[in-house]
């Protein structure tokens, strides 16, 4: 028993460790912001969770867009607004409550007689409150959505500078403001969007500040002379990664607190996306469109405080116990097994028994606290739910397994009669566990092969399923009798070319996309095993 006591205190310090690591707060940069100051402007929507723009007949309350103003006036002099529409008429009266100003927005889009509403409301709100909106932003990426042609645009931006007498821009990312350089001529300043980690190639968090600062001088040379407002700039929390951008609260504390001292040195204007999550996002751009708020949508308060250090993992220490308590269960299980089997483990198996427990120990954990931010809707739950089960149920079943000498059961024990009346209860119950498996992980990597920009990688998922099956692949005896290795060997190669080609597609600086590939390999491997049948072990 010595070793396997030596094990499971092995693996619950290592759990344990892990997380403080993971948990231990993030050193921030030092606070942009002078005693008192501000910052220049944010983003404001008014959607909460449960309201979207996609929702006909919504009427913002004015009590809501009342409570988030007296919020943002304690961190900002000025909110810029995309629409007039919704409820957001009465922005501007709640603006000069609180001391706010506004950029006002106008959407624009396809439809002409929707164009002129928005167009005929802003410039109503722009002469009853001249005090507050300093300025109309006519059109929003309508260049990049492909709805609007920059003639039009054009056009537009006049007649709304003849008619309010304000001053008027359209607000692009920078590229589009290059290729339409003529559009200059009809605003009163540029606006540009410029979002490092939506750039095509994206840029990590680290050199972002760098970005932006290289990104704003260029448009500087395009435009010599011209007033240019970074109209929208920040960075998420929450979300998959793109390449080596990883989202993150430090990675959006940093950025913002190291864009803002970059504004402040160069003297630039610049406007931070966004104020408060805006989750209706999350069905266009994944989890990531969803967390670009620095406030919380839920609880509405701020994610982090200036200059001051951030964890990305505040519930670290239950997370930590969690995975403790599940990585003992998954050593009592294993127990529990070698009891039924009535002999002793082998000291290999007990080695795989703690590799199982400790991967499952420290992902579980963060399995559980990402399923509500990554799932969205009925979808979304329909994949989680099964994926949480399985990575408490399986780790279990394969220590049990590994310890009561089971034999390696594979598909067919699942789908074919002759083979279910063969089986033991745990075989039978592992089989049906693996096809489950194989579903659930050949729908997340199809998505992330075919279609994955705004797919997250369900690597914390995976990991307890995908490493307790591997194990029990190596570990198990072979099937007594021949059978039809055709499923175990597609679904091998299947996984095989998915793991291969998820980091090729995604480099090799993110390290999110190569853990989800090493499962998938791993899976692979699994199944390979079984067609194969191996030596007994």
């Amino acid at each position: 028993m010595r070793l396997p006591l030596a094990l499971a205190a092995a693996v619950l310090a290592a759990i344990v460790a892990v997380w403080a690591w993971l948990g231990h707060p993030v050193p921030a940069p030092s606070s942009p912001l002078a005693e008192g100051e501000k910052l220049p402007c944010v983003s404001y929507a008014p959607f909460r969770p449960g309201q979207s723009p996609f929702i006909a007949g919504l009427v913002i309350p004015p009590e809501q867009i009342d409570d988030d103003f007296a919020r943002l006036a304690k961190i900002t002099k000025c909110v810029r607004t995309y629409s007039t529409e919704m409820g957001l008429a009465a922005a501007p009266a709640l603006a000069r409550k609180h001391g706010l100003t506004m950029l006002q927005g106008i959407w624009l889009g396809r439809e002409a007689e929707k164009n002129k509403v928005e167009i005929d409301a802003a410039i109503a709100a722009a002469k009853e409150n001249p005090d507050v909106i300093e300025a109309l932003i006519v059109g929003n990426e309508v260049l990049l959505r492909g709805e609007l042609s920059a003639i039009d645009i054009a056009a537009l931006l006049r007649d709304v500078k003849a008619r309010s007498g304000k001053p008027v821009t359209y607000a692009d990312v920078w590229e589009f403001w290059e290729r339409n350089a003529d559009l200059a001529n009809a605003v009163d300043f540029v606006t540009v969007h410029i979002l490092p980690f939506w750039e095509d190639l994206p840029v990590s968090a680290e050199k972002s500040a760098a970005h932006i600062d290289e990104i704003r001088t260029h448009v500087g040379k395009v435009f010599p002379g011209r007033e240019i407002l970074i109209g929208e700039t920040g960075w998420p929390s929450a979300g998959r990664m793109r390449e080596a951008a990883q989202p993150s609260p430090s990675n959006q504390a940093k950025v913002i607190q190291e864009l803002l001292a970059l504004a402040k040195e160069k003297n630039y204007r610049v406007n931070v996306i966004e104020a408060f999550d805006q989750p209706w996002k999350r069905a266009s751009e994944g989890t990531v469109g969803g967390h670009w708020g620095f406030l919380d949508a839920y609880s509405r308060d701020f994610k982090f405080e200036w200059g001051k250090p951030v964890s990305d993992h505040p519930q670290w220490i239950v997370q930590a116990l969690a995975g403790a308590v599940f990585a003992l269960a998954i050593f009592g299980a294993a127990f529990a097994g070698s009891r039924k089997a009535g002999e002793g483990m082998r000291n290999s198996h007990w080695v795989a028994v703690a590799v199982i427990a400790l991967l499952s120990g420290i992902t579980v954990g963060r399995a559980f606290a990402a399923a509500p931010v990554e799932s969205l809707g009925f979808g979304g739950w329909a994949r989680s739910i099964p994926m949480l089960a399985l990575a408490v149920v399986v780790p279990l079943l394969c220590a049990y397994a590994i310890g009561a000498r089971a034999r390696l059961a594979a598909l067919d024990v699942a789908l074919d009669p002759v083979a279910r009346r063969a089986a033991s209860g745990v075989e039978l119950a592992l089989a049906l566990a693996l096809a489950c498996t194989t579903v659930l992980a050949a729908q997340i990597a199809f998505g992330l092969v075919f279609d994955a920009r705004y797919k997250d990688f369900q690597f914390a998922g995976l990991t307890p399923t995908i490493v307790a099956l591997g194990l029990y692949a190596v570990t198990a005896a072979p099937w007594p009798r021949e059978r039809d290795h055709h499923p175990e060997w597609i679904a091998a190669a299947t996984f095989l070319l998915c793991g291969l080609y998820i980091p090729v597609n995604e480099t090799l600086a993110n390290w999110q996309a190569l853990w989800t590939a090493a499962l998938l390999v791993l899976l692979a491997f699994s199944f390979a095993r079984m067609a194969r049948d191996g030596r007994r072990r």
